[in-house]
């Protein structure tokens, strides 16, 4: 699945794609994101005593599935849904004979039963809906009561402008996303998305930070990936991203609430 290096120097940019030649920026930050993402998850469920064996979850905005499939090797009955066709069938093809549930569906409106889930994880998409409340009441809905959503975003800073709308979208020599991906509308402040899980019926409990150790790490593995001399999978550890639980999330943060009852 990781795209080979040597690509050529002005690559295809476009996201739910393979080939020799295309710089898929989304796959590329779900690649850099799993090991945060996975050690957050453990962290709150174990605040919460959520035993994974005989708990189903769901991850919104699944993509091509890494976050899924992390969360069935801890154990979970996982569904992974993605609006896009070609993720879930990325996803699919990745599979891996975890045997995971894979379905197309919009974030603002799944297709699936109430109460259903003890935990939702919602990756890539609060930073890319206009629509926030319907995603979180929607995540409410799928949720059983004492259930936790869980997710990651971006925050609304002069720091998440430069990165998200100039460097990964407009900037020649690090750009990994289509234009028009990421607007500053819909980068939100964790004020704001606590104020929206409250007015969905779920009650927010923590928000931790996230960052590269280091930045310039960040820009030379970018650049590194358009030249085609960093492959996908070289990146994770290039990058290596940390959590900073006491940190004020100057661009990425994590959180989690728990469904009322």
């Amino acid at each position: 699945m990781a795209a080979a290096p040597h690509a050529p120097a002005t690559p295809h940019i476009a996201v739910d794609s393979t080939g020799p030649a295309t710089v898929d920026g989304r796959y590329i930050r779900a690649l850099t994101f799993q090991s945060v993402r996975l050690d957050y998850l453990r962290r709150v469920l174990a605040e919460l005593s959520l035993a994974p064996v005989g708990s189903r979850a769901l991850v919104v905005g699944s993509g091509r599935g890494l976050p899924a499939r992390g969360l069935a090797r801890l154990g979970f009955e996982v569904v992974a849904a993605d609006p896009s066709p070609a993720a879930t069938a990325l996803a699919r093809d990745a599979d891996d004979g975890l045997g995971l549930t894979y379905l197309t569906t919009p974030a603002e409106q799944l297709a699936l039963p109430e109460r259903s889930f003890d935990l939702v994880y919602c990756a890539d998409t609060l930073e890319i809906t206009e629509r926030p409340g319907a995603v979180l009441a929607e995540a409410a809905r799928v949720l059983r009561p004492g259930g936790v959503f869980v997710y990651d975003t971006v925050n609304r800073t002069s720091v998440s402008r430069l990165i998200y709308l100039g460097a990964f979208q407009m900037f020649p020599g690090t750009r990994i996303m289509p234009r028009g991906r990421y607007a500053a509308r819909r980068l939100r402040r964790p004020a704001e998305v606590a104020a929206a899980l409250r007015r969905a019926g779920l009650s927010p409990r923590d928000v931790s930070a996230f960052k590269p150790r280091d930045v310039r790490a960040l820009v030379r593995a970018t650049r590194g990936r358009r030249r085609g001399t960093v492959s996908d999978g070289q990146l994770p550890a290039l990058v290596d991203m940390v959590l900073e639980p006491e940190g004020s999330p100057v661009v990425t943060y994590l959180g989690y609430a728990v469904r009322r009852t």
